[in-house]
């Protein structure tokens, strides 16, 4: 099953979680940040990026632009992603619109937006690169995981998703 071969999920921003894939979403653009330079990993070329906020009436997101995107995103506009994902960066939770995700200009405009949950404040524990690709659950299974505060390598998390043994109430 590939890619884009994934059950769509339609959700709301409170209700993201680190690596979900095929979300639709729709969400109010609040603010864009300063855009940079990087370089890419993949081929060495320079890209623009721009950390911009995002939110909807259950909380706050940010989502990375790239390149044209920065261009074309506006403030106060509100935009319908379709196929996007979630990631950490440094620890905090992103949306990203990705190679497959396409973002369009919603029919309905959100007014409301709930600043007060934002989503990407939240430090979220990071799983290690390296091991078994999540497999081989149990105690450290998988591949490392022991050692550097992670107790058995935060197995239990990943089936979980994340929320249950966290003690902020999330």
């Amino acid at each position: 099953m590939g890619y884009q071969d994934r059950e769509p999920i339609e959700a709301q921003i409170s209700e993201l979680k680190p690596r979900m894939k095929s979300v639709n979403i729709s969400f109010k653009v609040i603010e864009k940040g300063e855009v940079r330079e990087v370089a890419s990993r993949a081929d060495g070329e320079q890209h623009r990026v721009c950390d911009t906020i995002v939110g909807d009436n259950t909380g706050l997101v940010t989502v990375p632009l790239w390149d044209t995107s920065i261009d074309e995103v506006e403030v106060e506009k509100t935009y319908r992603l379709e196929n996007g994902y979630t990631t950490l960066f440094q620890g905090h939770l992103r949306l990203n619109i990705g190679r497959y995700g396409t973002l369009k200009e919603a029919e309905t405009a959100i007014e409301e937006v709930n600043s007060e949950v934002d989503m990407s404040e939240q430090e979220h524990e990071r799983r290690p690169r390296y091991g078994g690709g999540g497999r081989g659950y149990g105690r450290g299974g998988g591949g490392g995981g022991y050692g550097r505060d992670r107790g058995y390598g935060g197995r239990d998390r990943r089936r979980s998703g994340g929320y249950r043994d966290r003690s902020d109430g999330y």
